[in-house]
């Protein structure tokens, strides 16, 4: 998604002058990735317009493979505006009819499954149309079925479908993945509980789960050979300026260190130091 905001902070219906970037959860963390000196790819629809081609060029940029990216005659790319408040900003979405909402089981046949390690999508793309939602399953599906782990962040966002709606089905999905992100305020919304370990176990996850609680830091519940394992690393210290961008950060930061083969603790610490970078600035993506 293209992403606008104030070049100065300032409330949007103040602002006179705008900054245009790259967006989105999914393409934010293979930017981080590739940042961190780890190959990523980036499968998404832009709409075949201005937008859509400058998204390209900027995440090509950043040292992302953008081969599976396709461009969409007709659809629009979509666009978000950040709305700066008081010690919060707002972020108005404009994605109804996108090209992304539009992929469709075609996307499958054009993966390249070549030397893939993982696979991290998010709640995103299932909230923004039928045709999205069963995509990701049929690609998470895919991915297990060829050993590769998956990473699935739950990334619920009220603007795009009902808590009625979009809590069976992530569910759904999230017990798919091999390793789960959510943030504990998010997990209580959908599923009306945010403890680690008794939501992994409501959710029958197989895999591991990553529980961010804001300032307070994150969780990771995993069972092994029948037993729970925890392992919590309180978030570092930071003065905010936008919380924005944060979760996707973390992210980026703990898979990095995961196929670096660090163990849990290195990977929740990496995680923090993203996040504290991006909480730190305006904008989603803040390189090294």
């Amino acid at each position: 998604m293209a992403m606008v905001t104030p070049t100065h902070v300032a409330p949007l219906r103040e602002a006179v002058s705008f900054a245009v970037k790259a967006g989105g959860a999914e393409s934010t963390v293979a930017m981080y990735l590739a940042d961190s000196g780890v190959p990523s790819s980036w499968v998404s629809w832009l709409g075949d317009d201005p937008l859509g081609w400058r998204l390209l060029d900027e995440v090509r940029a950043s040292g992302v493979d953008v081969a599976g990216v396709q461009l969409v005659p007709g659809a629009p790319t979509g666009v978000y505006f950040k709305d700066p408040g008081d010690g919060e900003t707002t972020v108005y979405y404009y994605r109804a009819g996108s090209a992304a909402s539009r992929m469709d089981a075609t996307v499958l046949a054009q993966l390249d499954w070549e030397g893939v390690a993982a696979l991290h999508v998010t709640g995103i793309t299932a909230g923004l149309s039928a045709s999205c939602s069963a995509m990701l399953e049929a690609v998470m599906l895919e991915a297990r079925r060829r050993a590769i782990t998956v990473s699935f962040d739950v990334n619920y966002r009220p603007g795009l479908w009902s808590i009625e709606a979009a809590g069976p089905r992530l569910a759904t999905l999230a017990a798919l993945a091999d390793l789960v992100f959510v943030g504990r305020d998010e997990a209580e919304t959908l599923w009306g509980e945010g403890h680690p370990a008794t939501l992994h176990s409501r959710l029958g996850l197989h895999g591991s789960l990553v529980v961010k609680d804001g300032s307070v830091g994150a969780t990771e519940v995993a069972v092994v050979d029948g037993s729970v394992s925890s392992a919590f690393v309180p978030a570092h210290p930071v003065d905010v300026v936008e919380a924005v961008g944060a979760g996707d950060a973390f992210t980026a930061g703990y898979l990095g260190a995961m196929l670096g083969g660090e163990p849990v603790d290195a990977c929740l610490n990496r995680g923090h130091g993203l996040a504290a970078r991006t909480l730190g600035s305006t904008h989603d993506f803040v390189p090294a």
